[in-house]
């Protein structure tokens, strides 16, 4: 007899789709960033390609998440996500399953990415929560916004959180990313952020 596997359950701890590792830690804290497809132009990503190969392939993957997000913040693209409607459709799909396939303890809606600090719930893999936010989140936007086409880029990026130091670096840099991207003085005047819905005066509108 075949067991059957659920469609939800991470089958190995390491995987990749050919870009990025990915690490299903199954019920830790997460630090995830995923982005619109036109977020970063295409002649930056292929000077980063070509100094990855004349680099330490020891590089450290701190640098390069800096260095990547970092580009991130400088708004490259459509940045449809700072369209009022876009937002809202992206934090209310983070806000869906809250306390079913994941604990939800930040996020923020930038204009052409999307910061996310979350604990998959097991068996919901972290990859399987992550596709769903995209696939559901990128069919609701281009029918707000009346468009066609990609709107996500493929991969995303994902950390596992080490400790309660670690945790509350991430949760900061997340609820204080648009105030360091020059978008606002106050992170609580963010409006599709936990900064804004949790800790400030803001109420979530779904």
């Amino acid at each position: 007899m075949v067991e059957k596997k659920h469609p939800l359950r991470p089958q190995v701890e390491w995987h990749s789709r050919g870009y990025l590792p990915h690490w299903e830690a199954g019920e830790h804290p997460q630090s995830i960033t995923f982005r619109l497809a036109d977020s970063l132009p295409s002649e930056l990503l292929s000077r980063w390609a070509r100094d990855l190969k004349e680099s330490d392939p020891e590089l450290d993957s701190t640098e390069q998440r800096r260095r990547y997000e970092e580009a991130l913040d400088k708004g490259h693209g459509e940045a449809l996500l700072a369209q009022p409607d876009a937002g809202s459709i992206v934090q209310a799909a983070l806000l869906h399953f809250d306390g079913v396939r994941y604990r939800l303890h930040a996020w923020s809606i930038m204009p052409n990415h999307v910061h996310v600090l979350a604990t998959p719930l097991v068996p919901h893999a972290l990859s399987a929560i992550i596709h769903s936010w995209k696939s559901f989140t990128a069919l609701q936007i281009n029918r707000a916004l009346g468009r066609q086409g990609m709107l996500w880029f493929p991969e995303y990026f994902d950390r596992r959180i080490r400790d309660e130091g670690h945790f509350q670096r991430a949760l900061y840099y997340i609820e204080t990313n648009a105030v360091s991207a020059g978008l606002c003085a106050r992170a609580e005047d963010w409006p599709h952020s936990s900064a804004a819905c949790i800790r400030g005066s803001n109420e979530v509108e779904l």
